[in-house]
This record gives structure tokens, C-alpha cells and sequence, in this order.
């Protein structure tokens, strides 16, 4: 390993703290209340998608005052805020009403052929089909379509807290895997797909049916722990009469499915949600409040992400290149914890000539261990955002997650390490 420069040591050091911060949220909320002076700042503090845009504005000072204005601007030039933007827009087309009008459609006409009480039936859905619909519509839109639905139907009614985790818990994980179905979907599987030649036959023959079958045991054993409060809870409401019209459908749907083709393209799905704001714009009786506040925040998480993650190279990957691949796959499990699992599979395309049990075992350790954290897959901080308000305190506690996706997790490792 060649010795650090004092910037990386720096980096390191603040993408460490960030880590840090995120599991003490709470301690920001509580000084909020013990110095309203300062409230507002504690409050900003102890928000959970802000905290690694706040601790990348604190390296882009330590690297202007050390290195100079220049050095700086350039390194944020060359960073790639494409995923960020992405998630973005995702995020805001796939919350629209239309769009989540025909997911709740569709998922409530499968429920009903269910031999399970609907509100129970339900439950199982959208933990289980509509994260194996990220492998064709992304991973962000599938945790923002299941993770609205759910905080409307499953866990409206002040859920417990065995539900919020338990709910929580499997959502992260199985989108995690469900989005292994295809090439294009899940960022850990888009960073090496290319580079390494991998196409949806391959996806689906080595991750896909495996990931369909952990995520269907997931739901259902998430499914029966929480039955009896799902039984006792209200049926979900019907379609409102004020439903949009299928031509707004429609086109909700052509704009979702463009953002998505041109999802490597910025300057192109940016301007495409920009012509669909207008759109919503122009009928807003069909449309409910945008969720713009909760994207952007998104956003800034993963902005952040990307401006701390691009100094850690140099100590990740002689790490995971110091392992074999019997070990790899454990090792990207743990290590995605504190980092996205896509930086992860990112570095192992830069190696030459790894063996195919090395690629196989990176990448499947990448995505099972993605649910663990709110940082460790890029769709996590989306549905924290949109679910959050109904957990205690609306709070997600990190250490609950942590526990509450240790089952699903071994699960998905027995799946796509054994099977």
C-alpha cells in the first residue's frame, strides 16, 4: 500500500465520522430540545440525509485551505454525480399519484387472489413483487413505490415497533437483491456489468432466481411474524374517486420509462423531469404534493457519498483485494455496511484479471449486505426519508435496522452463497 497523502488521511478520517454521525442522530435531536436557541441547527444536524453532505462540505474546506482553491474544484469536477441526480428524479416521477394509482391497482388485484386476509396479502406484495420490480424500473423507484404504499396501508395505524423494524428491515434487504434479476437495475451490478460482460442471461442464471427465492422467504417470514397486527389492522382504502385519468397515466408512465433508459445520461433525464414538472404543473388536481423536499435530501445523502467515497480507494481496495474469494464475499457483506456496496463493486472492475468466483462472490456480498445501513445501498436513504415519520420520535434508530436486517440478511447470504 503506497503511503497515504495527507488529504486521503483526511478523508478517511471524516468519511469515519460521518459513519459515526449517522448513528447518533438521536443525540442532535435531543440538544435540539435542550438548546431551542440553537434548535434549528441541532435539528439539521440530527437529520440523517444530511449527514454526509455536511461532512463533505467540511473535507471540500480542509482540502481548500490545505491545497488550494484549484485542487478542490477540480476534485469535485471529476467526482460523477450522476447517481445522485438519478435518484432524484426517480424518486419525485415514481411518488407521483398516477404512478403509484396503477402499482396500488395491480398490487391490491394480486392480493385479492390471495388466500390471505387482504390487508396481510398486501403486506407480502409489496415486500416481496414490488422489490423484484426494481430489476426493470430501478431500485429507487421500487423502494419509493413500496415504501409510500406501505407507510399508507401496512403502517398507518401507529404501527408498533416490531413492525417498523421488522418492515424496514426486509424492504432494505430485498430491494438490495431484487434489483440482481437484471444488468441495468441495481448500482453495485451497473458498476461491473459492462466492464465485466455481464447480461441479463448471466444476472438471472447466476443472481436472479436465487434473489427471487430469498426474497420471497423474507416476506413471508416477515409476513408471519407480524400477522396478527396486520389482521387487526383496517383494510386498505380503495382508489379515490378522484382518480387520475389513464392518459395522465400513461404519460407518467412514458416519462418514468425514459428516465429510466437515459438513467446514465444527466443532461437528458434531467430535462426530461424537467418537461414532466411541467406536466404535473399543468394538472395538478390529478397529482399530490411532489415529494421535491424528501428527493433533494436524498440527493445531498448520496452527493455527500460520492464527494467522501472517492477518497477511500486507497485503503478499500487493498482490503478486499488482500482477500480470497471464499472470504470476499463476507468481507463485502461487512464492508458494505459503512460504505455503499456500490464503491465496492467499483473498485473490483478496476482489478485485471480477477478470477470469475472472486466477481461472483464480490458482487453477491455487495448486495446482501445492502440493507444493513441507511448508507449501505443508494435507494436507503429514499425510503428512510419517505417512512421515517412513523417510527418513534420520526427517527429511524441505526442500530434498530441493524438488528432488524441481520435475519433477512443471512438469509439472502444462504441464497446467493450456497444455492
Amino acid at each position: 500500500m503506497n503511503q497515504p497523502t495527507f488529504i486521503q488521511l483526511t478523508g478517511a478520517l471524516l468519511f469515519g465520522l460521518a459513519v459515526l454521525h449517522t448513528f447518533s442522530t438521536k443525540f442532535f435531536e435531543r440538544l435540539a430540545h435542550r438548546q431551542p436557541r440553537h434548535a434549528g441547527i441541532w435539528h439539521l444536524l440530527g437529520e440523517v440525509e444530511v449527514v454526509f453532505g455536511f461532512w463533505a462540505l467540511v473535507l471540500m474546506l480542509v482540502m481548500f485551505g490545505s491545497s488550494g482553491g484549484e485542487t478542490a474544484i477540480h476534485y469535485i469536477e471529476s467526482r460523477n454525480f450522476t447517481e445522485p441526480l438519478f435518484v432524484f428524479a426517480i424518486m419525485v416521477i415514481a411518488a407521483t399519484r398516477p404512478i403509484l394509482q396503477l402499482a396500488g391497482r395491480l398490487v391490491r388485484l394480486i392480493a385479492r387472489g390471495l388466500p390471505l386476509p387482504q390487508p396481510v396479502a398486501l403486506y407480502f406484495l409489496l415486500l416481496s413483487l414490488v422489490p423484484l420490480l426494481g430489476s426493470f424500473i430501478t431500485e429507487p423507484a421500487a423502494m419509493t413505490m413500496a415504501a409510500l404504499m406501505l407507510r399508507d396501508t401496512s403502517l398507518a395505524h401507529k404501527p408498533s415497533t416490531r413492525l417498523q423494524y421488522v418492515t424496514l428491515g426486509v424492504l432494505f434487504v430485498n430491494i438490495s437483491i431484487g434489483g440482481t434479476l437484471t444488468h441495468f437495475a441495481a448500482p453495485p451490478v451497473l458498476m461491473v456489468a459492462g466492464t465485466w460482460g455481464w447480461d441479463l442471461i448471466f444476472m438471472l442464471t447466476h443472481f436472479g432466481w436465487k434473489s427471487a427465492i430469498a426474497v420471497a422467504l423474507n416476506a413471508a417470514l416477515a409476513t408471519l411474524v407480524c400477522q396478527q397486527e396486520l389482521r387487526q389492522a383496517p383494510p386498505p382504502a380503495a382508489a379515490e374517486a378522484g382518480s387520475a385519468p389513464w392518459t395522465l397515466v400513461i404519460t407518467h408512465l412514458a416519462f418514468l420509462a425514459l428516465v429510466v433508459a437515459f438513467a446514465h445520461h444527466p443532461a437528458v433525464f434531467m430535462g426530461l423531469f424537467l418537461f414532466f414538472l411541467g406536466i404535473a404543473q399543468a394538472y395538478p388536481r390529478h397529482q399530490n404534493p411532489l415529494i421535491l423536499r424528501e428527493a433533494l435530501l436524498v440527493a445531498f445523502f448520496l452527493g455527500g457519498l460520492v464527494v467522501l467515497g472517492g477518497l477511500q480507494q486507497w485503503w478499500l481496495e487493498p482490503v478486499l483485494m488482500s482477500m480470497s474469494s471464499d472470504t470476499v464475499y463476507w468481507g463485502a457483506t461487512a464492508l458494505t455496511a459503512i460504505t455503499d456496496n456500490a464503491a465496492l463493486t467499483y473498485l473490483g472492475s478496476l482489478v485485471q484479471g480477477l478470477p470469475l468466483d472472486f466477481k461472483l462472490a464480490l458482487v453477491g456480498g455487495a448486495v446482501t449486505g445492502g440493507g444493513l445501513t441507511l448508507i449501505a445501498n443508494a435507494p436507503n436513504p429514499a425510503g428512510a426519508a419517505i417512512l421515517k415519520d412513523v417510527f418513534t420520535d420520526k427517527a429511524i434508530q441505526p442500530l434498530g435496522l441493524l438488528l432488524a436486517a441481520l435475519p433477512p440478511t443471512l438469509i439472502a447470504a444462504l441464497a446467493l452463497r450456497w444455492l
